[in-house]
């Protein structure tokens, strides 16, 4: 049964809560501040006494309600209240990493630059040449930097379904960088370009940004070869019912675990098989052409493909 003291203390730090089926209760998230109460909140301690509280949205998380409230920047009046009232001390505040992402100081919108900047033409130049168009950076957001440690690259952000950035990774455009890629540090759970995805739709997952863009329509970057938890359990628990997976060639281990996932969730799962080409190396009608050709993926399918391993 809810303490009704430690429910007012709760409700005084997060506003308002209703229950949720399993017992709990849920409240607007202050975290990624979701529209709907997502932040799900343990109020009667376990058998080890914790509470766990979790954000379905962002996937904030911890085991107890003092990590959440230090977690959330409340007073030590507060904190002191919840231990009083829970008969708690504090053994058991942990919180889950999270990164605070922000865009280079350098960066700049590539959509603003001046034609007399010839550092910028050259990442113009660049985007031009991996099948950008000018909408797609300025719709993107795409910028760049002329110095600082992600000096000659260009800067590619995403943003989560609030608009808020969650990461960003950084490709030279220069030919003769020692080193191509950056991005900062990050645990990478996170929904690439989430805010421009219609969960009612078809979506693509593929490898990077630059896929991603080509695609143009409902297109996910995985940032590598792996599936973040948030994205899959967004996938799994939304109603989305067809997936198209297009992964390289040499990533069949990471396109047999995460097809074995989908289908096991109900998904109708299609492969594109990209004969070799990454999406933005095919640009959007030959791409679209593979989407049109690609057929039903199975379970069936599945156990072929593990064979050839």
């Amino acid at each position: 049964m809810v303490n009704n003291m430690l429910l007012g203390l709760v409700e005084s730090v997060l506003g308002k809560g209703s229950s949720t089926s399993r017992g709990n209760y849920a409240f607007a998230c202050p975290f990624c501040n979701h529209r709907k109460k997502k932040l799900e909140v343990n109020l009667v301690p376990t058998k080890k006494n914790l509470n766990p509280w979790h954000c379905w949205v962002c996937d904030a998380r911890g085991k107890t309600l003092s990590s959440l409230f230090k977690r959330k920047k409340v007073g030590k009046d507060k904190i002191t209240s919840l231990h009083s009232i829970l008969g708690t001390t504090e053994k058991y505040d942990n919180v889950v990493q999270h990164f605070d992402i922000k865009l280079p100081e350098e960066y700049i919108p590539l959509h603003q630059i001046s034609k007399s900047n010839i550092l910028a033409r050259h990442a113009l130049t660049y985007l031009k040449n991996r099948g950008l168009s000018i909408y797609d950076i300025f719709s993107y957001q795409i910028g760049y930097c002329e110095k600082g440690r992600f000096a000659n690259k260009i800067i590619i952000p995403t943003y989560n379904a609030d608009e808020e950035l969650e990461y960003f990774i950084a490709r030279s455009f220069l030919p003769d960088a020692h080193r191509k890629y950056d991005a900062p540090v990050s645990d990478k759970n996170i929904i690439g370009f989430e805010n421009r995805i219609n969960w009612d739709l078809p979506i693509v997952l593929c490898e990077g940004a630059f896929d991603a863009i080509a695609i143009k329509r409902n297109a996910i970057p995985l940032f590598g070869k792996n599936i973040s938890k948030k994205l899959m359990k967004k996938i799994v628990t939304n109603s989305v019912k067809k997936v198209y997976l297009a992964l390289d060639e040499d990533a069949i281990k990471s396109t047999c675990k995460i097809s074995e996932q989908l289908l096991k969730a109900g998904k109708k799962l299609y492969v594109v098989e990209l004969e070799g080409k990454d999406p933005s190396d095919m640009g959007f009608t030959l791409f679209t052409n593979k989407i049109q050709e690609a057929q039903p993926f199975t379970f069936s399918s599945l156990l072929n493909l593990k064979l050839n391993l």
